[in-house]
């Protein structure tokens, strides 16, 4: 099942999309969360019912993120593909060297995820290098709590696209990540959540970015450092992870600081950030 949210006669629905991908077709359920924790058989069932019923062209709707408004802090790794690992010391060894074989680890605070046609904020004053990093993002559907690597496939709820822009100076001069990561309007995601049952596991999908049209990332999400099951079981060691956690694993190589020199995004610019089997996320920086 391919799920969104978005709004539509002045309220906020969750709805299923047709085999074609041009039709919605509504979930009684008004937020995404609730869907999420819903009994997996009923989901499917009521679903299929409204798939069977007539639904509402896709151009009739406003799509927003699948999960506008996540209830904790979006789980991110840093630096998990090996050609991104390369880009990014060279732009700044001393913030993004990575010494050792173990997972970076931090937060994104989102207080709105950015809809699939969103804006990115650019932040005048405040931003001065800004860019952007496609992601697979991982989303939980019950509580998680010392999981083992092979039982992870059973705590998987599905996956979206995560755009997780970075305004690079405040992330390098802070030390840490969470400010430059965290900015409003940092957070495109979507365009949907194609549940786990119809993606092999672990995921193998192409992922990609274009700006302006130009392709920038052209990678593969099989070539991730620390795999999903192993970020679940050791994230789960140590703290319980509820369901519509969404963790985004990392980004490919390709951001613009990892040009020659560095290509950051500036107002007017389209990005474009997507993966093969779930969608794109098509934002304007403004």
């Amino acid at each position: 099942m391919k799920l969104i949210t978005y709004f539509a006669q002045g309220k906020e629905r969750t709805g299923v999309l047709g085999a074609d991908g041009a039709s919605v077709h509504p979930l009684p359920w008004t937020d995404m969360q609730d869907v999420i924790e819903a009994p997996w058989e009923s989901l499917q069932e009521t679903a299929r019912t409204s798939l069977a019923g007539e639904g509402m062209p896709l151009s009739e709707i406003r799509l927003l993120a699948p999960i506008p408004r996540p209830r904790q802090d979006v789980i991110c790794l840093g630096i998990n593909y090996r050609a991104h690992a390369e880009e990014a010391a060279r732009y700044d060894s001393g913030a993004f060297a990575k010494e050792k074989p173990i997972p970076i680890y931090f937060s994104k605070r989102v207080t709105e995820a950015v809809a699939p046609e969103g804006f990115i904020e650019s932040h005048p004053g405040l931003v001065e290098r800004l860019d952007y990093e496609a992601e697979l993002a991982v989303i939980l559907k019950k509580t998680a709590r010392s999981v083992s690597a092979a039982d992870v496939p059973d705590y998987i709820f599905g996956y979206t696209v995560l755009n997780d822009v970075s305004a690079r100076a405040l992330q390098t001069s802070h030390k840490q990540w969470y400010f430059g990561k965290s900015l409003d309007g940092f957070t495109p995601m979507g365009p949907c959540i194609v549940t786990a049952d119809e993606i092999a596991f672990p995921p193998a999908l192409p992922i990609f970015s274009h700006v302006n049209g130009e392709l920038r990332q052209d990678s593969n999400t099989d070539l991730l450092i620390t795999g999903i099951a192993e970020i679940i079981e050791e994230l789960s060691s140590g703290m319980t992870l509820l369901p519509a956690t969404v963790i985004a694993t990392g980004t490919p190589s390709g951001v613009g600081m990892g040009f020659d020199p560095p290509r950051f995004l500036k107002p007017g610019d389209v990005v474009e950030c997507g993966i093969g089997g779930i969608g794109t996320l098509r934002n304007t920086v403004r």
